[in-house]
Protein backbone atom coordinates (compact mmCIF):
# COMPACT_ATOMS: atom_id res chain seq x y z
CA UNK A 1 0.00 0.00 0.00
CA UNK A 2 1.22 3.39 -1.18
CA UNK A 3 1.12 6.74 1.14
CA UNK A 4 -1.57 8.80 0.70
CA UNK A 5 -0.52 12.02 -0.63
CA UNK A 6 -1.17 14.19 2.83
CA UNK A 7 1.00 11.76 4.73
CA UNK A 8 4.34 12.48 2.40
CA UNK A 9 6.67 14.65 3.38
CA UNK A 10 6.95 17.72 0.91
CA UNK A 11 9.55 19.90 -0.16
CA UNK A 12 8.42 23.82 -0.88
CA UNK A 13 10.87 26.80 -1.76
CA UNK A 14 9.17 30.24 0.37
CA UNK A 15 9.40 34.00 0.00
CA UNK A 16 8.89 36.49 3.01
CA UNK A 17 6.34 38.41 1.30
CA UNK A 18 7.19 41.44 2.83
CA UNK A 19 8.35 39.79 6.06
CA UNK A 20 12.44 39.82 6.81
CA UNK A 21 13.24 39.79 2.85
CA UNK A 22 16.57 41.16 3.90
CA UNK A 23 19.38 39.77 5.78
CA UNK A 24 23.10 40.46 5.52
CA UNK A 25 25.72 37.45 4.31
CA UNK A 26 26.94 37.69 7.88
CA UNK A 27 23.48 36.55 9.34
CA UNK A 28 22.53 33.65 6.71
CA UNK A 29 26.58 32.48 7.12
CA UNK A 30 24.94 31.79 10.42
CA UNK A 31 22.28 29.97 10.04
CA UNK A 32 24.27 28.18 6.50
CA UNK A 33 26.78 27.18 8.54
CA UNK A 34 25.86 24.19 9.90
CA UNK A 35 29.51 23.51 11.59
CA UNK A 36 28.73 25.91 14.13
CA UNK A 37 25.39 23.99 14.97
CA UNK A 38 23.38 26.07 17.64
CA UNK A 39 21.74 28.52 15.57
CA UNK A 40 21.29 26.36 12.89
CA UNK A 41 19.50 23.90 15.06
CA UNK A 42 17.70 26.40 16.98
CA UNK A 43 16.25 27.18 13.81
CA UNK A 44 15.73 24.05 12.36
CA UNK A 45 14.21 22.69 15.64
CA UNK A 46 11.77 25.57 15.70
CA UNK A 47 10.72 25.73 12.13
CA UNK A 48 9.57 22.12 12.20
CA UNK A 49 7.79 23.01 15.39
CA UNK A 50 5.76 25.93 13.51
CA UNK A 51 5.41 23.62 10.42
CA UNK A 52 3.52 21.03 12.88
CA UNK A 53 0.90 23.45 13.93
CA UNK A 54 -2.18 20.75 14.58
CA UNK A 55 -0.30 17.56 14.40
CA UNK A 56 -0.78 15.20 16.89
CA UNK A 57 3.06 15.54 18.78
CA UNK A 58 3.56 17.36 21.76
CA UNK A 59 6.92 16.04 22.44
CA UNK A 60 10.18 17.44 21.28
CA UNK A 61 11.96 14.29 20.89
CA UNK A 62 9.46 12.48 19.34
CA UNK A 63 8.80 15.20 16.64
CA UNK A 64 12.65 15.67 15.50
CA UNK A 65 12.90 11.86 15.34
CA UNK A 66 10.12 11.75 13.17
CA UNK A 67 10.88 14.06 11.33
CA UNK A 68 14.44 13.38 11.33
CA UNK A 69 15.38 14.01 7.67
CA UNK A 70 14.15 17.48 7.76
CA UNK A 71 15.79 20.27 6.72
CA UNK A 72 15.52 24.12 6.00
CA UNK A 73 18.03 26.50 4.63
CA UNK A 74 17.88 30.40 3.97
CA UNK A 75 19.23 31.19 0.67
CA UNK A 76 19.91 34.75 -0.75
CA UNK A 77 19.21 36.36 -3.35
CA UNK A 78 20.28 39.46 -5.32
CA UNK A 79 17.00 41.08 -3.97
CA UNK A 80 16.20 39.63 -0.64
CA UNK A 81 15.78 35.46 0.67
CA UNK A 82 13.95 32.27 0.23
CA UNK A 83 13.39 29.55 2.62
CA UNK A 84 14.09 25.85 1.00
CA UNK A 85 12.01 23.27 2.95
CA UNK A 86 13.01 19.53 2.38
CA UNK A 87 10.60 16.70 3.70
CA UNK A 88 8.52 19.00 5.55
CA UNK A 89 5.18 17.68 7.78
CA UNK A 90 2.90 17.76 5.30
CA UNK A 91 -0.15 19.11 7.54
CA UNK A 92 1.10 22.63 6.85
CA UNK A 93 0.20 22.38 3.13
CA UNK A 94 -2.74 22.42 0.84
CA UNK A 95 -2.74 21.27 -2.32
CA UNK A 96 1.21 21.53 -2.13
CA UNK A 97 0.82 25.29 -1.35
CA UNK A 98 2.08 26.12 2.32
CA UNK A 99 -0.49 27.87 4.37
CA UNK A 100 0.00 31.11 4.71
CA UNK A 101 -0.16 31.51 8.42
CA UNK A 102 2.22 29.01 8.52
CA UNK A 103 4.21 30.68 5.89
CA UNK A 104 4.73 34.39 8.17
CA UNK A 105 5.47 32.14 11.51
CA UNK A 106 8.18 30.44 9.75
CA UNK A 107 9.92 33.75 8.96
CA UNK A 108 8.63 35.49 12.55
CA UNK A 109 11.35 32.53 13.99
CA UNK A 110 14.10 33.29 11.24
CA UNK A 111 13.91 37.10 12.61
CA UNK A 112 13.95 35.97 16.35
CA UNK A 113 16.74 33.61 16.08
CA UNK A 114 18.53 35.43 14.10
CA UNK A 115 18.25 38.95 16.28
CA UNK A 116 18.33 37.36 20.09
CA UNK A 117 21.62 35.53 19.25
CA UNK A 118 23.43 38.62 17.52
CA UNK A 119 21.60 41.87 19.44
CA UNK A 120 21.00 39.81 22.64
CA UNK A 121 23.84 36.81 22.99
CA UNK A 122 26.61 38.12 20.84
CA UNK A 123 26.61 41.72 22.39
CA UNK A 124 27.58 43.86 25.43
CA UNK A 125 24.30 46.61 25.22
CA UNK A 126 22.69 43.90 27.86
CA UNK A 127 23.91 42.77 30.45
CA UNK A 128 22.17 39.53 31.36
CA UNK A 129 23.21 39.45 35.05
CA UNK A 130 21.59 42.36 36.20
CA UNK A 131 17.43 42.32 36.73
CA UNK A 132 17.92 45.65 34.69
CA UNK A 133 19.57 44.61 32.05
CA UNK A 134 17.27 41.09 31.49
CA UNK A 135 14.01 43.35 31.16
CA UNK A 136 15.91 45.72 28.76
CA UNK A 137 16.60 42.78 26.58
CA UNK A 138 12.82 41.45 27.15
CA UNK A 139 11.61 44.90 25.77
CA UNK A 140 14.16 44.96 22.68
CA UNK A 141 13.14 41.64 21.92
CA UNK A 142 9.26 42.66 21.93
CA UNK A 143 9.90 46.05 20.16
CA UNK A 144 12.12 44.11 17.32
CA UNK A 145 8.92 42.03 16.63
CA UNK A 146 6.36 44.69 16.49
CA UNK A 147 4.44 43.27 19.56
CA UNK A 148 4.79 47.15 21.80
CA UNK A 149 2.78 49.40 19.95
CA UNK A 150 3.08 53.08 21.21
CA UNK A 151 -0.30 54.74 20.55
CA UNK A 152 -2.53 50.98 21.33
CA UNK A 153 -5.12 51.76 24.76
CA UNK A 154 -4.65 49.09 26.74
CA UNK A 155 -6.68 45.76 25.67
CA UNK A 156 -4.70 42.65 25.77
CA UNK A 157 -5.62 40.00 28.36
CA UNK A 158 -3.40 37.04 28.70
CA UNK A 159 -4.73 33.94 28.59
CA UNK A 160 -3.01 30.84 30.33
CA UNK A 161 -3.79 27.48 30.51
CA UNK A 162 -3.35 23.28 29.41
CA UNK A 163 -2.89 22.63 25.70
CA UNK A 164 -4.53 19.00 26.82
CA UNK A 165 -7.63 19.75 27.52
CA UNK A 166 -11.34 18.31 27.36
CA UNK A 167 -13.79 19.43 24.70
CA UNK A 168 -16.29 20.95 27.35
CA UNK A 169 -13.23 23.29 28.43
CA UNK A 170 -11.77 24.36 25.33
CA UNK A 171 -15.82 25.34 24.09
CA UNK A 172 -15.58 26.99 27.35
CA UNK A 173 -12.68 28.97 26.80
CA UNK A 174 -14.10 29.93 23.25
CA UNK A 175 -16.86 31.53 24.76
CA UNK A 176 -14.91 33.22 27.03
CA UNK A 177 -12.51 35.03 24.31
CA UNK A 178 -16.26 35.82 22.55
CA UNK A 179 -17.11 37.64 25.58
CA UNK A 180 -13.96 39.02 25.45
CA UNK A 181 -14.05 40.58 22.02
CA UNK A 182 -17.17 41.83 21.71
CA UNK A 183 -16.36 43.74 24.60
CA UNK A 184 -12.63 45.24 22.52
CA UNK A 185 -10.58 43.19 24.49
CA UNK A 186 -7.42 41.48 22.17
CA UNK A 187 -6.01 38.26 23.39
CA UNK A 188 -2.47 37.11 24.09
CA UNK A 189 -1.65 33.51 25.10
CA UNK A 190 1.01 30.62 24.81
CA UNK A 191 0.50 30.48 21.25
CA UNK A 192 -0.43 26.79 21.44
CA UNK A 193 -3.52 24.80 20.94
CA UNK A 194 -6.26 23.84 23.51
CA UNK A 195 -6.76 26.54 26.05
CA UNK A 196 -4.46 28.83 24.26
CA UNK A 197 -6.06 28.75 21.14
CA UNK A 198 -10.02 29.05 22.11
CA UNK A 199 -9.99 32.44 23.77
CA UNK A 200 -8.72 34.18 20.21
CA UNK A 201 -11.23 31.81 17.86
CA UNK A 202 -13.97 33.10 20.51
CA UNK A 203 -12.58 36.83 19.98
CA UNK A 204 -11.95 37.07 16.44
CA UNK A 205 -16.39 36.42 16.29
CA UNK A 206 -16.84 39.08 18.54
CA UNK A 207 -14.29 41.47 17.11
CA UNK A 208 -15.75 40.27 13.71
CA UNK A 209 -19.44 41.48 15.27
CA UNK A 210 -18.29 44.61 16.68
CA UNK A 211 -16.51 45.66 13.00
CA UNK A 212 -13.42 45.81 14.55
CA UNK A 213 -10.19 45.28 12.55
CA UNK A 214 -7.37 44.87 13.07
CA UNK A 215 -7.66 42.55 16.22
CA UNK A 216 -4.46 40.98 18.17
CA UNK A 217 -3.91 37.57 19.14
CA UNK A 218 -0.51 37.35 20.57
CA UNK A 219 1.45 34.06 21.03
CA UNK A 220 4.88 34.09 23.27
CA UNK A 221 6.65 30.94 22.97
CA UNK A 222 10.20 29.71 23.18
CA UNK A 223 12.54 27.26 21.42
CA UNK A 224 11.94 24.74 24.58
CA UNK A 225 8.03 24.41 24.69
CA UNK A 226 6.76 25.24 21.16
CA UNK A 227 7.48 21.64 20.12
CA UNK A 228 4.56 20.64 22.41
CA UNK A 229 2.62 23.67 21.52
CA UNK A 230 3.11 24.80 18.29
CA UNK A 231 1.81 28.31 17.40
CA UNK A 232 -1.78 28.00 16.34
CA UNK A 233 -3.51 28.91 13.12
CA UNK A 234 -5.22 32.41 14.79
CA UNK A 235 -2.09 33.81 16.12
CA UNK A 236 -1.31 37.03 14.07
CA UNK A 237 1.92 38.36 16.15
CA UNK A 238 4.29 35.41 17.45
CA UNK A 239 7.59 36.37 19.18
CA UNK A 240 9.97 33.79 20.18
CA UNK A 241 11.63 34.32 23.27
CA UNK A 242 14.93 32.79 24.15
CA UNK A 243 13.63 30.60 27.51
CA UNK A 244 11.39 30.54 29.79
CA UNK A 245 12.18 33.12 32.29
CA UNK A 246 11.87 35.89 29.38
CA UNK A 247 9.03 34.05 28.04
CA UNK A 248 7.53 34.62 31.50
CA UNK A 249 8.01 38.26 32.01
CA UNK A 250 6.89 39.18 28.54
CA UNK A 251 4.08 38.21 29.28
CA UNK A 252 3.50 39.87 32.95
CA UNK A 253 4.83 43.27 30.91
CA UNK A 254 3.01 43.29 28.04
CA UNK A 255 -0.27 41.81 29.61
CA UNK A 256 -2.94 44.07 30.91
CA UNK A 257 -5.31 41.64 32.71
CA UNK A 258 -4.72 37.52 32.91
CA UNK A 259 -7.00 34.94 32.75
CA UNK A 260 -6.34 31.01 33.79
CA UNK A 261 -8.58 28.10 32.45
CA UNK A 262 -7.46 24.74 33.64
CA UNK A 263 -3.98 22.71 32.93
CA UNK A 264 -1.22 21.27 33.84
CA UNK A 265 2.14 21.90 35.34
CA UNK A 266 3.04 24.35 32.78
CA UNK A 267 -0.17 26.14 34.34
CA UNK A 268 0.99 25.57 37.44
CA UNK A 269 4.29 26.87 36.69
CA UNK A 270 2.78 30.41 35.01
CA UNK A 271 0.62 31.02 38.50
CA UNK A 272 3.21 30.50 40.65
CA UNK A 273 5.62 32.57 38.96
CA UNK A 274 2.68 35.26 38.77
CA UNK A 275 1.93 34.62 42.44
CA UNK A 276 5.44 34.97 43.70
CA UNK A 277 5.77 38.24 41.74
CA UNK A 278 2.65 39.85 43.40
CA UNK A 279 4.09 38.72 46.59
CA UNK A 280 6.51 41.40 46.80
CA UNK A 281 6.08 44.11 48.51
CA UNK A 282 7.00 46.62 46.03
CA UNK A 283 3.84 45.52 43.72
CA UNK A 284 1.60 45.36 46.46
CA UNK A 285 -0.99 48.42 45.66
CA UNK A 286 -0.78 47.92 41.57
CA UNK A 287 -3.46 47.03 39.73
CA UNK A 288 -3.19 43.61 38.38
CA UNK A 289 -6.98 41.78 37.16
CA UNK A 290 -6.06 37.95 37.76
CA UNK A 291 -8.98 35.50 37.04
CA UNK A 292 -8.89 31.51 37.42
CA UNK A 293 -11.69 30.36 35.42
CA UNK A 294 -13.60 26.98 33.85
CA UNK A 295 -16.71 25.62 33.10
CA UNK A 296 -19.07 23.88 35.85
CA UNK A 297 -16.94 20.48 35.89
CA UNK A 298 -13.32 22.40 36.44
CA UNK A 299 -14.76 23.71 39.52
CA UNK A 300 -12.71 20.61 41.79
CA UNK A 301 -9.45 21.52 39.56
CA UNK A 302 -9.84 25.32 40.52
CA UNK A 303 -10.27 24.14 44.48
CA UNK A 304 -7.46 22.19 43.68
CA UNK A 305 -5.14 25.04 42.73
CA UNK A 306 -6.61 27.22 45.07
CA UNK A 307 -5.38 24.97 48.44
CA UNK A 308 -1.97 24.14 47.05
CA UNK A 309 -2.07 27.94 46.32
CA UNK A 310 -2.79 28.12 50.50
CA UNK A 311 -0.80 25.61 51.78
CA UNK A 312 2.15 26.76 50.28
CA UNK A 313 1.93 30.36 49.64
CA UNK A 314 -0.54 31.44 52.47
CA UNK A 315 -4.05 33.40 52.71
CA UNK A 316 -2.52 36.48 51.26
CA UNK A 317 -1.40 34.95 47.59
CA UNK A 318 -5.28 33.38 47.57
CA UNK A 319 -6.24 37.20 47.83
CA UNK A 320 -4.39 37.92 44.33
CA UNK A 321 -6.74 36.23 42.19
CA UNK A 322 -10.91 35.68 42.24
CA UNK A 323 -12.10 32.52 40.92
CA UNK A 324 -15.27 32.35 38.79
CA UNK A 325 -16.83 28.79 37.40
CA UNK A 326 -19.29 28.83 34.81
CA UNK A 327 -19.69 32.27 34.24
CA UNK A 328 -18.27 33.70 30.51
CA UNK A 329 -19.92 36.87 30.40
CA UNK A 330 -19.10 37.93 34.73
CA UNK A 331 -15.40 36.75 33.64
CA UNK A 332 -15.24 39.24 30.44
CA UNK A 333 -16.71 41.75 32.39
CA UNK A 334 -13.93 41.28 35.49
CA UNK A 335 -11.57 41.83 32.80
CA UNK A 336 -12.74 44.94 31.54
CA UNK A 337 -13.24 46.89 34.28
CA UNK A 338 -9.89 45.33 35.58
CA UNK A 339 -8.35 46.98 32.05
CA UNK A 340 -9.95 50.09 32.66
CA UNK A 341 -8.23 50.27 36.26
CA UNK A 342 -4.67 49.24 34.70
CA UNK A 343 -5.69 52.06 32.60
CA UNK A 344 -5.81 54.71 35.47
CA UNK A 345 -3.45 53.78 37.64
CA UNK A 346 -0.84 54.08 34.66
CA UNK A 347 -1.67 57.17 34.11
CA UNK A 348 -1.63 58.49 37.77
CA UNK A 349 2.05 56.81 37.75
CA UNK A 350 2.75 58.22 34.04
CA UNK A 351 4.13 54.71 33.54
CA UNK A 352 3.69 52.89 29.38
CA UNK A 353 0.74 51.18 28.56
CA UNK A 354 2.21 48.94 26.59
CA UNK A 355 4.69 47.75 28.33
CA UNK A 356 4.67 47.73 32.58
CA UNK A 357 8.06 48.93 33.60
CA UNK A 358 6.81 49.80 37.09
CA UNK A 359 6.32 46.12 37.67
CA UNK A 360 9.26 44.85 40.13
CA UNK A 361 10.30 41.46 39.32
CA UNK A 362 13.52 40.23 41.05
CA UNK A 363 16.41 38.86 39.46
CA UNK A 364 15.34 35.16 41.03
CA UNK A 365 12.63 35.07 38.99
CA UNK A 366 14.18 36.18 35.72
CA UNK A 367 17.74 34.13 35.87
CA UNK A 368 17.33 30.70 33.76
CA UNK A 369 16.99 27.46 35.73
CA UNK A 370 18.54 24.88 34.19
CA UNK A 371 16.58 21.87 35.04
CA UNK A 372 19.62 19.52 35.84
CA UNK A 373 19.36 16.50 38.56
CA UNK A 374 21.06 18.28 40.68
CA UNK A 375 19.44 21.93 40.52
CA UNK A 376 15.77 19.98 41.00
CA UNK A 377 17.05 17.89 44.04
CA UNK A 378 18.99 20.92 45.41
CA UNK A 379 15.67 23.26 44.78
CA UNK A 380 14.89 25.39 48.54
CA UNK A 381 11.24 24.29 49.23
CA UNK A 382 10.63 25.55 52.62
CA UNK A 383 8.73 27.94 54.64
CA UNK A 384 12.13 29.80 55.96
CA UNK A 385 11.78 32.39 53.16
CA UNK A 386 9.81 35.02 52.24
CA UNK A 387 6.50 34.32 50.43
CA UNK A 388 7.90 35.01 46.96
CA UNK A 389 10.96 33.82 46.94
CA UNK A 390 9.46 30.81 47.73
CA UNK A 391 7.09 31.45 44.78
CA UNK A 392 9.84 31.15 42.89
CA UNK A 393 11.69 28.08 44.19
CA UNK A 394 8.08 26.50 43.31
CA UNK A 395 8.23 27.47 39.77
CA UNK A 396 11.55 26.40 39.55
CA UNK A 397 10.13 22.73 40.33
CA UNK A 398 7.08 22.83 38.37
CA UNK A 399 9.92 24.46 35.23
CA UNK A 400 11.69 21.37 35.58
CA UNK A 401 8.66 19.06 35.68
CA UNK A 402 7.26 20.41 32.62
CA UNK A 403 11.28 19.98 30.58
CA UNK A 404 11.01 16.06 31.82
CA UNK A 405 7.46 16.13 30.32
CA UNK A 406 7.85 17.71 26.77
CA UNK A 407 11.59 19.63 26.28
CA UNK A 408 13.82 17.41 24.50
CA UNK A 409 16.51 18.34 26.51
CA UNK A 410 14.78 17.38 30.07
CA UNK A 411 13.33 13.62 28.15
CA UNK A 412 16.80 12.82 27.44
CA UNK A 413 17.85 13.61 30.95
CA UNK A 414 15.60 11.52 32.54
CA UNK A 415 16.38 8.25 30.13
CA UNK A 416 19.87 8.84 30.91
CA UNK A 417 20.00 9.81 34.55
CA UNK A 418 16.56 8.83 35.72
CA UNK A 419 13.91 10.65 37.31
CA UNK A 420 14.21 13.91 38.56
CA UNK A 421 14.25 14.24 42.51
CA UNK A 422 12.06 16.63 43.93
CA UNK A 423 12.47 17.25 48.24
CA UNK A 424 11.76 19.75 50.71
CA UNK A 425 9.27 20.66 53.39
CA UNK A 426 7.21 17.48 53.70
CA UNK A 427 4.03 19.21 53.93
CA UNK A 428 5.25 20.88 50.70
CA UNK A 429 6.10 18.06 49.43
CA UNK A 430 2.41 16.14 49.98
CA UNK A 431 0.65 18.81 48.62
CA UNK A 432 2.97 19.05 45.42
CA UNK A 433 2.77 15.02 45.33
CA UNK A 434 -1.44 15.77 45.29
CA UNK A 435 -1.48 18.35 42.93
CA UNK A 436 0.91 16.12 40.50
CA UNK A 437 -1.10 13.02 40.84
CA UNK A 438 -4.10 15.05 40.09
CA UNK A 439 -2.89 16.34 36.76
CA UNK A 440 -1.94 13.03 35.76
CA UNK A 441 -5.58 11.29 36.63
CA UNK A 442 -7.10 13.86 34.54
CA UNK A 443 -4.81 13.74 32.05
CA UNK A 444 -3.31 17.10 31.63
CA UNK A 445 0.23 16.03 31.46
CA UNK A 446 -0.15 14.56 27.59
CA UNK A 447 -2.84 15.08 24.73
CA UNK A 448 -5.60 12.73 25.44
CA UNK A 449 -5.03 8.84 24.70
CA UNK A 450 -1.23 9.23 25.03
CA UNK A 451 0.21 7.30 28.15
CA UNK A 452 1.98 9.76 30.58
CA UNK A 453 5.35 8.32 32.26
CA UNK A 454 6.49 10.18 34.55
CA UNK A 455 9.38 12.09 35.24
CA UNK A 456 9.76 13.01 38.75
CA UNK A 457 10.12 11.43 42.42
CA UNK A 458 8.60 13.26 45.03
CA UNK A 459 11.37 12.82 48.34
CA UNK A 460 9.35 13.07 51.60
Amino acid sequence: MTKSQSSVPIDATLYPEGRLDMLSRFEVDHLLDHSQGSIYQLFRSCSLAVLNSGGDIDDGKELLERFHDFDIRVVQEERGIKLELNNAPPKAFVDGRIIKGISEHLFTVLRDVIFIHDEIDQSLRFDLSHSSGITNAVFHILRNANILRSTAQPSLVVCWGGHAIPRNEYDYTKEVGYQMGLRGLDICTGCGPGAMKGPMKGATIGHSKQRICGGRYIGISEPGIIASEPPNPIVNDLVIMPDIEKRLEAFVRVGHGFLVFPGGVGTAEEILYLLGILLHPDNADMPFPLVFTGPHRARGYFQQIDAFIGATLGAQAQGLYRIIIDDPVAVAREMAEGVKRVEAFRQTQNDAFYFNWKLRIDLEFQKPFAPTHENMRGLPLHREQPGHLLGANLRRAFSGVVAGNVKEEGIRAVERQGLYEICGDPEIMERMDELLASFVAQQRMKLPGRKYQPCYRIVR
